[in-house]
């Protein structure tokens, strides 16, 4: 008997993204960005989205940062809201940045992840995301779905010297 999955799950599926693809989808929304906009600056959203950032700045060939935005979770169903964790790279000032990270459902991180290099000083902001999972529009991406994104980063976890498969997916994965 499979394991349980909740309505989400069984409504949207679930979308196992491996390297290769990861790959395309960095380089189509590389092409997509640098068509309409030219970033001096690329800032990923730690820590997920500093991945796709940092591949799509090798592509532009442009400098790369980081933000921290994270949630703490309450319970396993209850998340706050986003917050930002250390300071905002000082390289944003006076420049057009790109903010990436690797999926948007609602903006709040985005939102916040923007505002705060806007606060800093940025020329111009634009956004991009690899998946677009939900009503937020960020201003490029790679693929739109209401599918469950499995990151190729994601799927496996480092656990008494062994990989294993990250917990967080078990049930999505039917492990």
């Amino acid at each position: 008997m499979s394991p349980r999955k909740t309505a989400v799950e069984q409504s949207k599926g679930v979308f196992e993204v491996e390297w290769p693809m990861f790959g395309e989808l960095s380089r189509a929304l590389a092409l997509k960005v640098v068509r309409d906009y030219d970033p001096e600056v690329v800032v990923g959203v730690a820590t997920a989205g500093v991945v796709p950032g940092a591949v799509i700045a090798a592509i532009l060939d442009r400098e790369f940062h980081s933000i921290i935005v994270s949630r703490r979770y309450q319970s396993d169903s209850i998340r706050d809201t986003p917050a930002i964790f250390g300071a905002v790279p000082q390289a944003v000032r006076d420049r057009r940045v790109l903010v990436v990270d690797e999926t948007c459902e609602s903006g709040a991180t985005m939102r916040l992840a923007v505002s705060a290099i806007v606060n800093a000083g940025a020329a111009e902001v634009r956004t991009a995301v690899a998946f677009k999972t939900g009503a937020f529009e960020p201003d490029y991406h790679a693929l739109a779905t209401e599918s469950t994104i499995v990151l190729p980063w994601d799927r496996e976890v480092l656990f008494e010297g062994e990989l294993v498969p990250n917990p967080l997916y078990r049930e999505t994965l039917g492990g």
